[in-house]
C-alpha cells in the first residue's frame, strides 16, 4: 500500500507507475504532491522545451474560476467536470459553493490518484462528489452522476470539459463525445471547453512537446483553433468565443500574450 499526505490509502495495483500520468502531471505543474518522479521529469521536460506551460496551466485554471461565476450568475447549479483530475484550490465545488452553498458538483476521473484524493478532499464536502469513469464513456459517466443524487437531468447543467479533449486524438470521436453529452442536457445548459493548442508557438516546440505527450498516459494530443471550434458545432459560443483562457472575460487586463498560452478556450449554449 502507498498513502500521500492527507490522502486516504491507494493499491499500488491500480496505479501504472511505468509512464507519467497526465493527471499527475498536472498536478505537479500545480505544485501539488500526488505525484511521482516519473511524472516531475516528464513535466521538467515539457518546462524546458516550453518554458509558458505552468502559465498556460495557471491561465486554464483562472478561466474555469470565472466560467463557473459566469454560469452561476446565468441560473446554473449543477456541475459535471470531465477528467477533473487531482483536486487543487479553486476546483469547481469551491468557486461555484461560494456563490451558491446548495450547488451540486460531480467530478469525472479515472486515474487512481486523482479519484483517491477527490474522495479525500470531498469526504465533508456536501453537495459533491467523485464518479470513477473514463470521461469518453458517457452512458457510465451520465448513470454514475445521476446515481449520486445530487444531479438532475432535466434541470440545466454546466458540462465543464476542461482540458480533456485533447485526451481524443480522432476528431470524429472526440466530436462524437460532445454531441452525445449535448444531446443529453436539456436547453439552457453549457458547456465549458478548453484544450491544447500549439497555435503561436514554434514548430519545434510544439514537436518537443508532443513527444513528450505521446508516452504519457494518456498521450495528449494538439488541436489548432479551427479543429477546437470544430468539436462545438451544433452550439452557441457567447461572447467573446474562442480565446486564449487568460483573455476569456478577464478581471483585468491580462499580463501575457494570448499566443503564448497553449490553450483556446470558450463556453458555449446547449439547445439555444
Amino acid at each position: 500500500m502507498v498513502r500521500w499526505p492527507d490522502a486516504r490509502p491507494c493499491n499500488t495495483e491500480d496505479i501504472d507507475v511505468r509512464r507519467p500520468s497526465s493527471a499527475r502531471m498536472f498536478d505537479f505543474f500545480m505544485g501539488g504532491s500526488a505525484n511521482f518522479e516519473i511524472d516531475r521529469e516528464a513535466g521538467q521536460e515539457v518546462v524546458e522545451a516550453m518554458p509558458e506551460v505552468v502559465q498556460s496551466i495557471h491561465a486554464n485554471r483562472g478561466f474555469l474560476a470565472r466560467a463557473v461565476r459566469f454560469l452561476s450568475g446565468q441560473g446554473i447549479e449543477q456541475f459535471l467536470d470531465l477528467g477533473s483530475r487531482v483536486p487543487t484550490v479553486g476546483s469547481a465545488h469551491e468557486i461555484a459553493h461560494s456563490l451558491d452553498p446548495a450547488a451540486r458538483v460531480i467530478y469525472v476521473d479515472r486515474e487512481p490518484v486523482a479519484v483517491a484524493h477527490s474522495r479525500q478532499v470531498l469526504d465533508d464536502v456536501k453537495q459533491a462528489e467523485i464518479v470513477e469513469a473514463d470521461f469518453r464513456d458517457v452512458r457510465s459517466v451520465l448513470s454514475g452522476a445521476a446515481a449520486t443524487g445530487l444531479i438532475d437531468f432535466a434541470r440545466p447543467l454546466g458540462l465543464l470539459m476542461i482540458s480533456a479533449l485533447n485526451f481524443v486524438e480522432d476528431d470524429e470521436l472526440a466530436a462524437d463525445v460532445v454531441r452525445r453529452y449535448a444531446e443529453a442536457l436539456v436547453p439552457g445548459s453549457y458547456l465549458v471547453l478548453s484544450h491544447s493548442t500549439a497555435a503561436g508557438f514554434p514548430q519545434e516546440t510544439a514537436e518537443r512537446v508532443a513527444e513528450v505527450y505521446r508516452n504519457v498516459n494518456p498521450p495528449s494530443f494538439w488541436r489548432s483553433p479551427d479543429e477546437i471550434l470544430a468539436l462545438l458545432r451544433g452550439t452557441t459560443l457567447v461572447p467573446p468565443g474562442l480565446v486564449a483562457p487568460s483573455h476569456w472575460r478577464p478581471d483585468r487586463e491580462p499580463e501575457v500574450d494570448p499566443n503564448r498560452v497553449a490553450f483556446r478556450a470558450g463556453v458555449a449554449e446547449i439547445g439555444r
